[in-house]
């Protein structure tokens, strides 16, 4: 599957604000954003005029970016969420917050979504006792999350238990440190969410 290569920190600079896409380094001075908090390329410190389009399209390129998903499946996410019942911006939020990749670094089992993403990818995890490799694999409630048996004497993730007990537990998420695993208890309320979406722009964008 496609994915971006390029330096993560021109992402958060284009979005103008932290996406905290590579984990300790958003948390420290090497952070680009903190360096250098405008736009990339020769015009980035220039004044520059949004269109209300061009507001929505970013809050939609910035969602995408967060939670590392593709146009196309972020497109087919948004009418997934449009389908359900509900609010279809807060809805869009729970599906992304379901994926498997999100649910590791919540759990405090990665430093980053992209970290989660290649853990998965290189089959550390396992769901209701299954190995699943597919990040973008969705949750639900009641699913068990946890580091395989055979990876959980290696020292990063013993390193990546004491990080995570640092860092706190969101409140839809049981975890246990001490098995490395965690249950989804529920999904979580938009107030609970702490990324910085507009999320009503996005449902304007895909409703013009």
């Amino acid at each position: 599957m496609a994915r971006y290569k390029e330096a993560s920190c021109r992402l958060c600079r284009r979005e103008g604000t932290k996406l905290y896409l590579k984990g300790d380094r958003c948390y420290s001075e090497k952070c680009a954003f903190v360096r250098k908090g405008y736009p990339p390329g020769a015009h980035g410190q220039g004044r520059q005029k949004i269109s209300e389009y061009g507001l929505q399209l970013r809050e939609k390129q910035k969602a995408r970016r967060i939670y590392g998903v593709l146009e196309k499946q972020f497109r087919r996410y948004f009418k997934e969420a449009d389908r359900r019942k509900g609010v279809t911006g807060e809805t869009l939020l729970q599906i992304l917050e379901s994926r498997l990749d999100n649910m590791v670094y919540r759990m405090g089992l990665a430093r980053s979504r992209t970290d989660a993403r290649q853990l998965i990818r290189h089959g550390h995890y396992s769901v209701n006792g299954r190995k699943v490799d597919i990040p973008s694999y969705l949750t639900k409630p009641g699913d068990v999350i946890a580091v395989r048996e055979k990876s959980r004497n290696n020292s990063f993730f013993k390193e990546m238990a004491e990080w995570g007990e640092a860092q706190g537990t969101v409140e839809w998420l049981e975890v246990d440190r001490e098995n490395m695993s965690g249950t989804v208890l529920r999904l979580p309320s938009r107030e609970e969410l702490d990324v910085p979406i507009a999320e009503h722009l996005i449902v304007e964008l895909y409703s013009r």
